[in-house]
């Protein structure tokens, strides 16, 4: 048996240096950028490829109408990506100059539909500069959209032109605090979505009395998008730390985050539009059985904490506020959320806990959609597919991709921004066969590996649900082969 033996073995060691050279690049990518952290996991039909390096906390990303990728680096600015692609996930870094150098912008980035208007946030102000396309240059110095925003704690103002409603601007605005009493106050402005009319606009606006009201109660709703069928505005929320409820530590699984739908801008009836979603007294179930006096609560159910009483109690969060549409699992801390053209899949980044026993978030997912909604019932507990993950989530934050800002390219290829490590990934089908032909029927570790680039665009394939394998629950490649020649030899 020595021969077969020594023959497996050989089989396995050259599996393990081909699996390490195709990481992240592929056998026909010159790009050899590699993660300083464990790889990632792919879900099957799935590909990543490191694009750019060594950035300073890129948070908002977008295309401009050249193609050239527009990075927010927080606390530095604006800095334009020109990119090498060598078709699917074959993209590099060509050259790089700086739009704006400006180091109070911290995330949020639009353009207009021309490309000749591009607007930054920062966390008092949006601003405005003209901009040449030909160039990537802005051509002119800021001028001051809207004010008054200032706040502590939560300071990020994520910026969305509707591309149903020409010249309007929505803009997000999270709390000043864990619990901000101050956003109980309509008039407040605080943990507010509005949107803006920026056609007519005669003068600055202010956040807080100008705009109109989507909806208020919403603690930190980084992330939002615009459904491209109906026009919904869909929204993903941070929900609070640290909770109790009736002298009762509920923190680890509770609240859940949530996916929010705050009405539309194109006329559409909705009688919630405008409407209070809870915050700071109200808030949604994960897991129902961590609650105390949880009678009537099921998974998604709005419900109060602190000490209940004749006006702080579940009844009045069920008839006060508006639920949401999905809740995913406490802490993953949701920051972007992109749909797909054909608005069959909303892409939704997690950036990750930092206050719970087990890590959450980490990683990108996708939610399904069909005419203008998810498909799936709002107390789903397995709406959200994943698509890329850390290998292990005991090692963050620290050895992991904190996934931010999303953006399509031309060629429907799907990029996404971490902070913490400074970089900026594209996301490929690897099959090759253009945006439509990925259908992953399960997460991560289902025999997809950790992904080569080579594949087409995201832009129009929708994920399946399956049943997602944390990295400790794969079968290595080397261990699979043992066991499969091993069969082979008996």
């Amino acid at each position: 048996m020595a021969q077969p033996l020594n023959l497996v073995f050989s089989f396995v060691s050259l599996l393990g240096v081909v699996a390490a050279q195709g990481y992240g690049s592929g056998s026909s990518c010159s790009n050899t950028l590699k993660p300083a952290y464990p790889a990632p996991s792919l879900a099957p039909g799935f590909e990543a490829q490191l694009v750019a390096t060594n950035l300073t906390k890129p948070r908002g990303i977008m295309f401009d109408t050249q193609g050239r990728l527009l990075v927010v680096q927080s606390g530095y600015g604006l800095t334009s990506l020109q990119l090498n692609d060598g078709g699917g996930g074959c993209v590099s870094v060509n050259s790089s100059h700086d739009v704006v150098v400006d180091s109070s912008l911290n995330h949020g980035i639009e353009m207009t539909a021309d490309g000749r208007t591009l607007y930054a946030s920062n966390p008092e102000a949006v601003y405005a500069w003209s901009y040449d396309p030909s160039t990537g240059s802005t051509t002119s110095s800021n001028s001051s959209i809207i004010t008054g925003m200032s706040t502590s704690d939560h300071t990020t103002r994520t910026l969305l032109l509707s591309k149903k409603v020409n010249g309007t601007l929505i803009v997000t605005r999270g709390s000043t605090a864990n619990i901000d009493p101050i956003a109980e106050a309509i008039t407040s402005g605080h943990s507010q979505v509005k949107s803006f009319n920026l056609l007519n606009q005669t003068h600055t606006y202010n956040f807080d009395s100008d705009g109109r009201l989507l909806g208020w109660g919403l603690r930190n709703d980084v992330g939002v998008d615009e459904e491209p069928l109906a026009g919904g505005i869909y929204t993903v929320e941070n929900s609070v730390d640290q909770m109790n409820r009736s002298g009762v530590d509920i923190h680890e699984n509770n609240p859940g985050e949530e996916l929010n739908f705050l009405g539309y801008l194109n006329g559409t009836t909705y009688a919630q539009q405008g409407a209070n979603f809870g915050y700071p007294t109200c808030f949604t179930a994960w897991n129902v059985s961590a609650i105390p006096n949880n009678t009537g609560l099921q998974l998604g159910s709005p419900f109060a904490i602190g000490d209940l009483n004749s006006t702080n109690n579940d009844a009045s969060c069920a008839s006060g506020t508006v639920a949401p549409r999905l809740t995913f699992q406490a802490h993953m801390a949701p920051l972007d959320i992109l749909f797909n053209p054909a608005g069959t899949t909303a892409w939704v980044t997690f950036h990750g806990s930092w206050d719970r026993t087990q890590p959450s978030g980490y990683k990108l997912g996708a939610v399904s959609f069909a005419t203008g909604s998810p498909t799936e019932p709002s107390n789903s507990s397995t709406a959200l597919v994943d698509v890329m993950t850390n290998a292990d989530n005991s090692n963050c934050p620290d050895q992991c991709f904190r996934p931010v800002g999303l953006a399509w390219d031309s060629k429907g290829r799907l990029f996404m921004s971490s902070d913490s490590t400074g970089e900026v990934w594209v996301v490929t089908e690897s099959s090759g066969n253009g945006t439509a032909s990925a259908t992953p029927t399960a997460g991560p570790g289902a025999g997809s590996g950790s992904g080569t680039s080579g594949g087409g665009g995201l832009a129009s394939s929708s994920p399946v649900k399956g049943g997602a394998w944390t990295g400790r629950e794969r079968c290595s490649i080397g261990m699979c082969v043992v066991a499969l020649v091993a069969a082979l030899l008996i």
